[in-house]
């Protein structure tokens, strides 16, 4: 009953507002008003001035920008996305979900917030493949000794038609040795293969590896765990994907492969 009478209140109060006749003082009251009122870009600057003034030890900031969740602002810093209220008192780590539709609002946001230039990939770093025509591509940090690797590798195997870019990331013990023994083969392709599908290891390298490079350029990405894909459209997408949502990111990214390295 309470709750029916609010709405009829509101309604009528609304109706009310409707009708009454709109004034000239009361227009140019209002163009004031709105001239006055901040920007979604002006509002983001000037929580970017407050976040850096009053809290230095975040950092450079690099973007700050309206979220337009619940009068939330993106601040992008160190590598990461984080949020904060439009006074910049609170920094809020975690993820968004939308859970009505289903999305990671914040995964989505951070796929593109911190996509890759594709093309500017330093590919001689890496081990190529190219299977079938070769035409889809996807670049991927990997390491040996990483269990959701392997699993990647299985998924691959049914992958066709692309081009795969295998950057050896060697974040845990005794990769290195493994990933130098591979590089160093005579058939690395097949060294990698032997290794990853079948647990039989390479035998020991000498030569000089990229891995140290590797290790830098996922640095500079904010890489720090494998696997970790990056399609064409230069989307960085982190962990364990299945074959078939492979084929389908790589499907959604042809056009844009199709001009890539």
């Amino acid at each position: 009953m309470v709750k029916s009478l609010f709405v009829l209140l509101l309604l009528g109060t609304l109706h009310f507002a409707y009708a009454e006749p709109v004034t000239k003082a009361a227009k140019v009251q209002a163009a004031k008003a709105q001239a006055a009122s901040p920007t979604a870009s002006s509002s983001a600057a000037r929580v970017k001035l407050t976040l850096q003034k009053n809290y230095p030890q975040l950092g450079e900031i690099k973007q700050v920008n309206k979220a337009n969740i619940m009068g939330l602002y993106e601040v992008v810093v160190q590598g990461e996305l984080f949020y904060t209220d439009e006074k910049a008192r609170y920094l809020i780590s975690g993820s968004i979900f939308d859970l009505k539709n289903g999305r990671n609002i914040t995964a989505e946001r951070t796929s593109k917030l911190f996509a890759v230039d594709f093309n500017s990939l330093p590919f001689d770093l890496a081990l190529k493949r190219v299977k079938g025509n070769g035409l889809r591509k996807m670049a991927y940090f990997t390491d040996p000794n990483c269990s959701f690797c392997k699993k990647l590798e299985q998924e691959l195997t049914q992958v066709d038609n692309v081009t795969l870019y295998i950057f050896h990331l060697t974040l845990f013990d005794g990769s290195d040795q493994k990933v130098k023994g591979v590089l160093c083969s005579k058939n690395p392709i097949k060294a990698w293969d032997d290794l990853m599908l079948n647990n039989a290891m390479p035998t020991t390298g000498t030569c000089d590896t990229p891995t140290m490079k590797v290790a830098e350029l996922s640095r500079k990405l904010n890489i720090n765990g494998t696997p970790a894909l990056i399609f064409a459209d230069g989307v960085l997408v982190p962990g364990f994907r299945p074959a078939a949502e492979l084929e389908k990111a790589l499907n959604q990214t042809m056009e844009v492969s199709k001009s890539s390295r």
